[in-house]
């Protein structure tokens, strides 16, 4: 209530400097919002996850401009007669004061939309309202075939249906309970129980819809769109993913990296040539040693299964730690991917804690620079898959403002 409150002051005061001609109108109007907003606040109202769905809520993000595009495409023959297909739906968020000259480009994980960077499923602030309130402009990008942008070329978009309570439960806000790695036992940070039943859970779990399991579709289809979005931003850019939205950025990595200061990555799914179980083993993925298509090794690689004959194993595999897949020394190169500098953030408590120094030691051994943050090492504890949803989700976003901040050189 307190932010919405200050949103509503912000608003007046900038309204306030509006031509002296309508200025008693404006103050009138702003006043009047206030008085409601102050109302609202002594009301009481229960505001916490769907409940803010009531009209005694008042929002609680910061004042912006919304506009919303359609990016990318080609045409395409239909029977009535041509269609669009591979475009992909933008979202951009303006703060009313801009101080960041770097945009932040946000791409979601596998089985949510865009929606997952605004408010918590409990209706806590998200990272959209802190960068937003940090000065950032920033976009919001539903991938192909997902929410808004949904494929006009439905044959080759192969979709599954909206993940399952207990796979979510597992998997991402119930893993103390299921316990299928040693870290689980130390998630804390999930809002509520985690668990079926719980009304953040049932909200949480309402927000998986339809996603694809092509994922070279995917890839393909994002590779065009994603750089003319870049191109058309026209000032470098940050990219910041979540999950499968991990392998987006780094397809766009390899195409356009002329557009990027930065990538960002949330507990990325780009395990070298590998997917994991939830127990010991799991199955060969991601062929192209971190995507599922082609990228540019130095060597060049016609054809994956090149590369599918240099890899090893290294290390042994626990449920604690995971061994790694690599390329046999000496390594093909990826020098346009490794021109972008990247960070990968991975919570003490997920899953990923067992397996994302795979995803490391494969970026430095094709010549990249990563940093790895692991948020526990820094006094962020008890993060899931969703750390970005967790209630501590401000303190994370506030490392990749300082992250941000390091390579601008920005003070402030």
């Amino acid at each position: 209530r307190l932010l919405a409150l200050f949103g509503v002051c912000q608003l007046f005061f900038k309204l306030d400097a509006r031509p002296r001609q309508s200025g008693a109108m404006v103050r009138l109007s702003a006043l009047s919002a206030v008085a409601l907003a102050a109302a609202g606040a002594a009301a009481g109202a229960d505001c916490t996850g769907v409940n803010a769905v009531s009209s005694k809520c008042s929002p609680q993000e910061s004042l912006h401009h919304r506009e919303f595009f359609y990016v990318g495409g080609q045409s395409a023959p239909d029977p009535t007669g041509n269609i669009t297909i591979g475009q992909i739906y933008v979202e951009k968020l303006t703060p009313i004061i801009k101080v960041r000259s770097t945009p932040l480009v946000f791409l979601h994980g596998g089985g949510i939309s865009a929606t997952t960077w605004l408010n918590t499923p409990d209706n806590r602030p998200g990272w959209a309202t802190y960068f937003l309130q940090k000065g950032y402009q920033i976009y919001l990008i539903d991938a192909n075939s997902i929410g808004r942008s949904t494929a006009n070329n439905p044959a080759n978009f192969t979709m599954n249906v909206g993940m399952s309570v207990e796979y979510v439960e597992m998997g991402f806000t119930g893993v103390k309970e299921y316990n299928t790695y040693p870290q689980s036992q130390l998630h804390t940070q999930w809002p509520g129980t985690g668990l079926r039943g719980d009304p953040t859970f049932d909200q949480f779990q309402q927000s998986f819809i339809p996603y694809t399991s092509s994922y070279v579709s995917q890839e393909l289809a994002i590779r065009t769109a994603g750089c003319e979005l870049l191109s058309l931003i026209g000032a470098k850019s940050y990219l910041v993913s979540h999950s499968l939205g991990s392998k987006l950025a780094l397809v766009i990595s390899n195409d356009c990296p002329q557009y990027l200061a930065g990538s960002i990555n949330l507990e990325p799914s780009t395990i070298p040539f590998w997917a994991y179980g939830y127990g010991l083993g799991g199955r060969s993925a991601n062929p192209w040693g971190l995507t599922n298509t082609q990228v540019d090794y130095e060597p060049a690689v016609a054809d994956s299964a090149e590369l599918a004959d240099e890899i090893e194993s290294v290390g042994n595999e626990t449920l604690a730690l995971r061994n790694c897949y690599r390329q046999k020394e000496p390594a093909r190169q990826l020098p346009k991917i490794s021109s972008v500098p990247y960070v990968a953030l991975t919570g003490e408590a997920s899953v990923h804690i067992t397996y994302d120094h795979c995803i490391i030691d494969y970026l430095k051994q094709v010549g990249g620079e990563p940093e790895w943050i692991k948020l526990g090492d820094i006094g962020i504890k008890g993060n899931g898959h969703f750390g970005h949803l967790e209630m501590n989700n401000l303190d994370i976003a506030s490392v990749v403002h300082g992250w941000v901040k390091k390579k601008q050189g920005w003070w402030w």
